[in-house]
């Protein structure tokens, strides 16, 4: 695993929001929900939708494109063989630091 890189203030991204953010080669979607903050691959499986800038509920990020509904704690779909990628997010001082995982499987069929 790569380490941690620090990617945004906490307060720039208030509860019920998220942003896309470049680390590593990746866009990875970083979203603050009232149980904290959680990163995807910002790209959704189907099509590509931006999921970053979907519609978020609670823990899920709902695809902007044709609706697509992901866990934003596992990545996962309803249909169990298709996930994002999930990525380790961590406070620090103020700061919100995240690892991207190795899976680059773009998520998809698994």
């Amino acid at each position: 695993m790569g380490e941690f890189r620090d990617v945004a203030a906490i307060d720039d991204i208030p509860v019920g929001t998220g942003r896309a953010v470049e680390i590593n080669g990746r866009t990875v979607a970083l979203f603050h929900t009232e149980s904290g903050f959680f990163a995807i691959d910002n790209s959704c499986p189907h099509r590509g939708g931006p999921l970053v800038d979907g519609d978020l509920s609670c823990d899920e990020i709902v695809c902007p494109w044709h609706f697509w509904v992901f866990d934003l704690k596992t990545g996962r779909h309803a249909d169990p063989r298709i996930r994002v990628a999930t990525h380790e997010v961590k406070q620090e001082r103020g700061r919100i630091l995240l690892r991207v995982s190795e899976d680059v499987s773009g998520g998809g069929i698994v």
